[in-house]
């Protein structure tokens, strides 16, 4: 069903499109993350690493990843899509992978304008309303540019793929969430919909998110930044430093080794060589600097028999312009936070 008009505004949505800034130009940086949904390993394998195992198998079987979410050791199961080519009828399984991550986050941005978010507390819904177009036009901003037929593709891998996030504590079955990335996808077409640039689509979030929308725990951070980045890992690596370097100063720093990166972003399994995995965050670290983002960074590896590089601890030293984002960020918590207990007291 579409949304109704009271689901575009009401205090969970006006909190989710309003942020801690100074001007237009500030606003059109900022969107919102949400702590365990981007805690996922979620788009973590490659279109690249997917023909192999399509050469080696034929199809994509389900794809486990263990991770930990502050602490908690978590499983997340990952169902592929499989899309029916248009012009060739043949069918093909996709996870979803680094284009999907980008779409993802664009209809986030979208859903942050007024008039395109929407949430429906009595039938536990968010989602956005936008139109091929805007979407395209978004992305391309962002310096991202993807044609309209690999973005109706994108849709629909995030629409038809599944993702269970369950906890990793031997009890398989509790404490589990099972869901497509996107719940809904629908579109209203005069023409062919991967033609029509003016199509209104409507794209329904993840529960996750949708929890969050409804406990007012989303955070806003820097996404025109995060955009930016021109590798998937460094736009983790800002995305999970703006959820967790949350106490970000002059005179404090983020700790994180090499290890933990590895396993929760799922991002350098592929490398067969260690080093060579470790070459790569370093670059994307360097990227951070390079983006101002981070001041500086230390780099110290733990070696075993031989001088062998068991693991790396990595020291982060923010700068000041990412210390800004974080003090809007946490200030606009706050204020979301009184909200809630301002409305629970009315209540």
């Amino acid at each position: 069903m579409p949304p109704l008009d009271s689901d575009f505004c009401g205090q969970q949505m006006d909190l989710f499109k309003t942020f801690i800034c100074n001007g237009d130009a500030a606003r059109d940086r900022l969107s919102n993350a949400f702590d365990l949904w981007d805690s996922v390993p979620r788009y973590a394998v490659s279109r690249q690493q997917m023909d192999k195992i399509r050469k080696a198998k034929g199809f994509l079987d389900l794809l486990q990843t263990e991770f930990n979410y502050r602490g908690e050791p978590m499983m997340a199961t990952i169902q592929a899509a499989r899309i029916i080519d248009d012009t060739t009828g043949v069918s093909k399984d996709y996870y979803p992978s680094a284009n999907e991550e980008l779409i993802e986050d664009a209809l986030r941005k979208l859903a942050a304008e007024p008039q395109n978010g929407f949430y429906a507390k009595s039938e536990f819904r968010s989602g956005v309303v936008f139109t091929l177009y805007a979407l395209r036009k978004e992305l391309e901003s962002r310096g991202h540019t993807r044609s309209y037929q690999e973005i109706v593709l994108s849709l629909k891998i995030l629409a038809r793929s599944t993702i269970e996030i369950s906890k990793r504590d031997g009890k398989r079955g509790e404490g589990f969430t099972l869901s497509p990335f996107l719940t809904g996808l629908s579109a209203v077409s005069r023409s062919k919909l991967n033609e029509d640039p003016n199509a209104r689509w409507i794209a329904q979030f993840h529960p996750l998110v949708t929890l969050a929308i409804d406990a007012m725990t989303f955070r806003q951070y820097n996404y025109g930044q995060m955009m930016s980045h021109k590798n998937q890992l460094t736009r983790w690596l800002h995305k999970q430093l703006s959820l967790k370097f949350t106490f970000a100063s002059f005179t404090t720093s983020f700790e994180i080794r090499y290890s933990t990166i590895k396993r929760d972003s799922g991002l350098l399994d592929s490398y067969s060589r260690e080093r060579k995995a470790i070459e790569t965050l370093d670059d994307c670290i360097r990227e951070l600097e390079g983006a101002r983002v981070l001041a500086k960074f230390e780099k110290n590896p733990i070696t075993g028999l031989r001088g062998k590089v068991l693991d790396v601890v990595y020291t982060f030293y923010p700068a000041p312009e990412f210390i800004k984002d974080m003090k809007a960020s946490n200030k606009r918590l706050q204020l979301q936070s009184g909200d809630q207990t301002t409305t629970a007291v009315n209540k």
